[in-house]
């Protein structure tokens, strides 16, 4: 599963960003969307607040946009727009905008990670995990760039940088970001739902959505 997923960066003032996320000190927010920011494709929305900066983008699976009935910039501006996001965003400047491929696979889309000479970690391995309700990524190629030291420096003190010396990198791996990989290895393929981003938020929406009569809600002592 490779997803397209595309950011912007919005610049505001520390303080403007404080009151619209309600934030004090170091506190920060992180807001994920479903639904409408992909019109029901496989993928969803997320907007984090940083210190000076907004960052808002969309993942969208590539192996849905041939169904898409736009394109992803216009998900992305459409998505700007949406009134639980405009105030948010509103007088922001943009400052950067990038584009990538997600390798949300996990341990099903894994190359081999070990070779004469050479590890491979971060993206390039795979290391990405969507939980539906967050994605991982950046806290598991931390976890494999310090496997991958420790690797090397013991494969330094032994002058040998071969396949076999270099294989203890799975061992750290199994005893760090792989353990959770393999708890989640099926994740995707129940995520590859087309009702999990259709059907589901419009029901859920709905329930939310109907008024709720005074009849409904009895104490113990009236029911």
């Amino acid at each position: 599963m490779l997803p397209s997923g595309v950011k912007e960066l919005i610049e505001l003032p520390k303080s403007v960003i404080e009151d619209r996320f309600q934030l004090q000190g170091n506190e920060g927010a992180a807001c994920l969307f479903a639904g409408a920011p992909t019109d029901g494709l496989m993928g969803g929305g997320f907007l984090y607040t940083n210190e000076t900066t907004l960052s808002l983008g969309l993942v969208c699976g590539l192996h849905h946009l041939k169904d898409a009935k736009k394109s992803v910039p216009q998900m992305l501006e459409d998505f700007k727009q949406h009134p639980a996001v405009a105030p948010l965003i509103a007088g922001g400047k943009l400052v950067e905008y990038a584009a990538h491929v997600v390798p949300e696979a996990g341990m099903n889309m894994q190359p081999e990670l070990v070779g004469d000479g050479v590890l491979i970690a971060g993206d390039a391995a795979g290391m990405c995990m969507n939980l539906g309700f967050t994605i991982r990524g950046m806290d598991l190629a931390i976890s494999a760039g310090e496997a991958a030291a420790k690797t090397v420096l013991s494969a330094m003190k032994r002058d040998d940088f071969s396949k076999q010396s270099l294989g203890e990198y799975r061992q750290h791996l199994d005893e760090g970001p792989m353990r959770d990989m393999r708890m989640y290895q099926k994740l995707p393929a129940f995520l590859d739902n087309p009702r999990m981003f259709t059907a589901y938020p419009e029901m859920a929406v709905s329930i939310a959505a109907r008024p709720v009569h005074r009849g409904w809600l009895r104490s113990g002592a009236d029911a």
